[in-house]
């Protein structure tokens, strides 16, 4: 099994008890009596492997952007700017995105307020880019790029979202 994957369910014993007051006792072992995040896995398979997917997929644009910000423009028919940094503390933003989409995945409740920051990252990033696009200052093109990037990911992290702030509401 993949250490990575998603958590499965607790697995009961089958004990026989040899009499009925060591009966008793072992039930009363077997009926778990966790909080709910322990009687279920906080992420669904597709919820882990979404955001699995996310953080290596930002992983990957943020390193294209850091160090082959050359080929990303020539690729994408953009011309350069002049001062690349910018691109570059981008890439650096969006693989750190990366990295908490698979802290999420790791460990959902904890690290939920990433996924949080992620989300209004795309939501507010799709604004601005259609705008841009709007004003003719990217090439109506562009918006493919957004949508595999961004838009995609908008319904299931709000989904992921919501599930996990019910989660952590039993928990308190």
């Amino acid at each position: 099994t993949c250490p990575l994957g998603p958590s499965s369910s607790p697995r009961k014993k089958s004990v026989e008890p040899s009499s009925s007051r060591q009966g008793k006792a072992l039930a009363r072992d077997l009926i778990p009596t966790p909080r709910p995040s322990r009687l279920m896995p906080p992420l669904k398979p597709w919820m882990f492997y979404l955001l699995a997917f996310a953080g290596c997929y930002n992983l990957l644009v943020g390193l294209c952007l850091t160090v082959f910000y050359h080929e990303v423009f020539k690729n994408l028919g953009l011309p350069k700017p002049e001062l690349m940094l910018f691109v570059q503390l981008s890439g650096i933003l969006i693989g750190l995105f990366g990295v908490g989409y698979l802290l999420v995945a790791l460990n959902p409740v904890r690290n939920r307020s990433l996924l949080l920051l992620g989300f209004l990252s795309k939501a507010i990033g799709t604004l601005l880019s259609i705008g841009h696009a709007i004003h003719g200052s990217v090439p109506w093109i562009f918006l493919i790029l957004l949508f595999f990037s961004d838009i995609i990911y908008l319904p299931f992290f709000w989904i992921i979202l919501r599930d996990l702030d019910r989660l952590a509401d039993h928990e308190l």
